[in-house]
């Protein structure tokens, strides 16, 4: 472990010297206030951003340029949502110097053809806008599915960031096809464990600190290119405890948290060099072994397949909120 810093900046601060900080939010004031390097936006933010008056012109723009379309119904739907998700990326490069992340619909899952043919459409709005496709990230679910659609999109430069993410064997997958990022959802794995035992868990033994750890020292050990990124947060304790991973997501509630205290001084928890010599077993991924291991860990099973669920069912909310406004 390496000492952390002892200065009176904040915890934010300290914690940026060694992880580059990603804003989990759709809304723009927190990036300009956080200055994080990245953004990074899901279905949820975007279906609660533009509920919030600040962010109903948006909307309006993009029902305004759809008027006269000649799609109707969910046809119409899905491309105001693209649209809508491009207007929000747009906003948001114009705050940050890095990257932004836009999600590919949860319901292509499990659809490859369906996954790369968004995922290209995406990049192509981006690039109609002006914007250079490395400043973009396509999010896709860490399923099998996903994962191979990933895997051809790099080849593309079309560089991908995996979500739902909850075990050792879907980063490995990811790694092997040269997945560019991925998000390894901490807070939803504390969340299981935490619903399944009864048990509070803090520091190191938190199962979704432990999560990423692992796949860090994996990722690492191999030398992997992937780039790790601790997501879903629910305590600065599991931020904390993950100082030293590439990236990490943080909600606005927990920046702020983290911008008002400056003790104790942030260290370093996660070491490239202690990585690299670790004793660490490699994995063999193959389809079969693939979907029998995510089978295997109830917990993982469990929280993708939730997760989809989840992300589907606030992409049809906002479909509902355009069906009302049209």
């Amino acid at each position: 472990m390496i000492t952390g810093i002892t200065s009176s900046s904040t915890q934010l601060d300290q914690l940026k010297q060694f992880t580059t900080v990603v804003a989990d939010t759709g809304d723009f004031e927190t990036m300009r206030k956080y200055t994080p390097q990245d953004a990074t936006t899901n279905p949820t933010l975007i279906f609660k951003a533009v509920q919030q008056p600040q962010y109903q012109h948006l909307l309006e723009k993009v029902l305004r340029e759809n008027l006269h379309s000649p799609l109707s119904g969910s046809t119409l739907y899905k491309k105001i949502i693209d649209d809508l998700l491009i207007a929000f990326g747009l906003q948001i490069l114009q705050i940050i110097p890095g990257r932004v992340s836009t999600e590919v619909d949860a319901r292509l899952s499990f659809d490859v053809e369906g996954s790369l043919e968004k995922a290209r459409y995406l990049i192509s709005l981006y690039e109609k806008a002006g914007i250079d496709r490395n400043r973009i990230l396509i999010k896709l679910a860490s399923t099998w599915e996903g994962i191979q659609a990933a895997a051809i999109l790099q080849k593309e430069n079309i560089n991908c960031n995996l979500t739902l993410l909850f075990s050792l064997v879907q980063a490995v997958a990811c790694a092997k096809v040269g997945v560019r990022l991925i998000s390894p959802f901490v807070g939803r794995i504390y969340d299981y464990y935490k619903a399944t035992t009864g048990k509070e868990f803090h520091g190191a033994e938190d199962p979704g600190v432990q999560s990423v750890n692992c796949i860090y020292e994996y990722l690492k050990r191999f030398g992997y290119s992937t780039q790790i990124m601790g997501a879903s947060f629910r305590n600065i304790g599991q931020i904390l405890e993950l100082a030293g991973c590439d990236f990490l997501t943080i909600s606005p509630e927990l920046l702020e948290e983290l911008q008002q205290s400056s003790a104790p001084p942030v260290t370093r928890k996660l070491n490239l060099e202690t990585a690299q010599t670790a004793s660490v077993q490699e994995i063999d991924i193959s389809e079969n072994h693939f979907r029998w291991l995510v089978n295997e860990e109830a917990m993982a099973n469990d929280r993708l397949a939730d997760g989809i669920r989840r992300f589907a069912a606030d992409i049809v909310k906002l479909e509902g909120i355009i069906a009302k406004m049209i």
